[in-house]
This record gives structure tokens, C-alpha cells and sequence, in this order.
């Protein structure tokens, strides 16, 4: 069984003026029936405190709908903010788009 994977690649800072943007497409994400959702952090420079609360609210919603959600991609800077906040515990973290699919989409197959 394959599963539906839908990509989403914020850009710049993830903060309290683009959170609910980011939401909306985890929403859409979802209702189109995206089984994973990949947030791949490659593009983003800085995440505030809105934008880590945003990152856990997307995940509830993706969990309460039992889908699965990873990070891919993320700069040392944000990085530090996940381990200072012990987030690096609550979302799954791979290092790239690569180590996704090697470790996720294969061993699905």
C-alpha cells in the first residue's frame, strides 16, 4: 500500500505573520487526503516562538487524524531551538528529503 505524501516547504521566517498561512496548507494537506505530511525547513532561516507553536499544532491535527508527520531539513539555528525545547523529542527530525525517503517511503514499501 502506498502512501500519499504531500511536501510542504515554508520559506524565510516561520512567525506569527505567516503561522496561520502554514496551517492552512497542512489543512488542505490533509482534506486532500495526504497521508504523511513533510515539512521540509530547507528555505526557512528562523522560527519564533508562534511558528514552533504552530509546527505542534499541525502536528496534533495530523496525529488526531491519524496520518504521520516528519521535518526535514532544519539549519543548526533551528536545530538548537528544537533541543532547548525538547521538541527535537515530539517531532520526527530527518536530515533531508533523502534520508525521508530511504527511511520512510521505502520501508512503507
Amino acid at each position: 500500500m502506498s502512501s500519499t505524501v504531500s511536501v510542504l516547504q515554508p520559506s524565510g521566517i516561520l512567525d506569527s505573520t505567516k503561522v496561520e498561512s502554514f496551517r492552512q496548507q497542512v489543512e488542505e494537506a490533509l482534506a486532500a487526503g495526504a497521508d504523511i505530511v513533510l515539512v521540509d525547513l530547507q528555505d526557512i532561516s528562523f522560527i519564533d516562538s508562534s511558528g514552533l507553536g504552530a509546527l505542534v499544532v499541525v502536528l496534533k491535527k495530523v496525529r488526531a487524524v491519524d496520518r504521520r508527520m516528519y521535518i526535514c531539513s532544519v539549519n543548526d539555528q533551528v536545530r538548537m531551538l528544537f533541543e532547548l525545547t525538547s521538541m527535537d523529542q515530539v517531532f520526527s527530525v530527518l536530515a533531508d528529503r533523502a534520508e525521508f525517503e530511504a527511511k520512510v517511503l521505502n520501508a512503507a514499501e
